[in-house]
Order: C-alpha cells, then sequence, then structure tokens
C-alpha cells in the first residue's frame, strides 16, 4: 500500500430487502458443471472454500488491470487462507485482506478505478473494495449475496461467480450493522484456472 493514503475499505449501505438475484446479460449462474458455458481457464478463478469449489469468471473487457491484478496475486498464492472478514447477511461477503482488518492490501501499487455501464452489481458478482478514493483498489474484494444496483458505477467489478454460489452463501456471517465476522471463515486456495492444468 502506498503510505499515506487511508487503507479503511469501505462498501455503500445495504441494499433493500428481498431484493430478487438476478443476472447480467447471458450470464448464468449453476451448481451443475455440465451446464456452464465454455469458459477461458486463462480468465477464470478457481476459489477453493472450506465447504467447495468457486468459479469466477472475471471480465478483462471491462477491468483488464483490476484482473491483472487479481490474476497476479492469485498465482503468488497471496489470497491462500485470508479471511472474509466483513460478510453482510442480503448484501456481500467481503475478504482479500491478509491481516483480517479492513485496512491491510498487497505490497503492489493501488488500481485505477475501472467503473463501467456494462456490467451490473447482481447476485455473484465480484467487485473491488476501495476506500472513500476510487482509485484505491487493491488487493480486496466483495462478492455479493443480492443484487445492489446502487453500487453500478461506484466500485469496479472485475468477475462473475458462474458456480458454486452455493459455497459463497455458507461463508460465515458477521456482526449486524458492521458486518465484522468474529473467527471468519478463510479462502483455502485461489488460482488462475489455467494455473491448475499445468
Amino acid at each position: 500500500m502506498q503510505a499515506g493514503l487511508p487503507r479503511r475499505t469501505l462498501i455503500a449501505a445495504l441494499p433493500t430487502l428481498g431484493a430478487i438475484a438476478t443476472l447480467t446479460r447471458g450470464t448464468t449462474m449453476s451448481d451443475n458443471a455440465e451446464d456452464q458455458p465454455k469458459l477461458d481457464p486463462n480468465n477464470t478463478i478457481y476459489m477453493d472454500l472450506k465447504s467447495g469449489r468457486v468459479v469466477i469468471e472475471l471480465f478483462p473487457d471491462v477491468a483488464p488491470k483490476t484482473v491483472e491484478r487479481i490474476k497476479t496475486l492469485a498465482d503468488q498464492g497471496f489470497y491462500d487462507n485470508t479471511p472474509f472478514h466483513r460478510v453482510i447477511e442480503g448484501f456481500m461477503a467481503q475478504g482479500g485482506d491478509p491481516s483480517g482488518t479492513g485496512t491491510g492490501g498487497s505490497q503492489l501499487p493501488n488500481l485505477p478505478a475501472e467503473f463501467t455501464n456494462e456490467r451490473h452489481f447482481v447476485r455473484g458478482t465480484c467487485g473491488m473494495a476501495r476506500t472513500n478514493d476510487p482509485n484505491s483498489g487493491n488487493s480486496q474484494f466483495f462478492i455479493m449475496f443480492a443484487p445492489a444496483p446502487h453500487l453500478d458505477g461506484q466500485y469496479t467489478i472485475w468477475g462473475q461467480v458462474v458456480q458454486g454460489m452455493q459455497y459463497v452463501d455458507q461463508i460465515k456471517r458477521g456482526a449486524p450493522g458492521s458486518g465484522t465476522v468474529t473467527e471468519p471463515d478463510r479462502i483455502v486456495r485461489m488460482r488462475v484456472a489455467a494455473a491448475e492444468n499445468k
């Protein structure tokens, strides 16, 4: 992290409860591998949780710098054993901070915002956490439990869960309001799919 920059990550307020989970144009989310479209292994992330494997399709067309960062850190093993330190029921699970405090990140420079109108925050969307500075994404990310259209154009979208969302749903929730998790669940292992085949 760059010296002098605030590092507390922010996620906007809770969405309206009861929001219906919908998916962006043509993207499907199924627990059956046979139902999945053919994914590019160089732009697919395998995130192993204690309950099972989550498959994330990356969006280099809308967030090339952020996707490259996620892939770099995943291949370094950076995300292995990192906690989901902030998890809010009906909203999202946030992780990617080795310190587990919500103030940490990688040693790489912060990323510029890559906001888009082409993708939207729906169930399973993966976004980049940041501070009040739009150009402060680093390593922390969040996965949506439900749609949150108020986040559109405010946070970088870098991927979408296409398989294993039921395992994301099982991530331990945090305290009401803050979402701070005591003894949080952790990412077991996270890698680019292409690396699994080497």
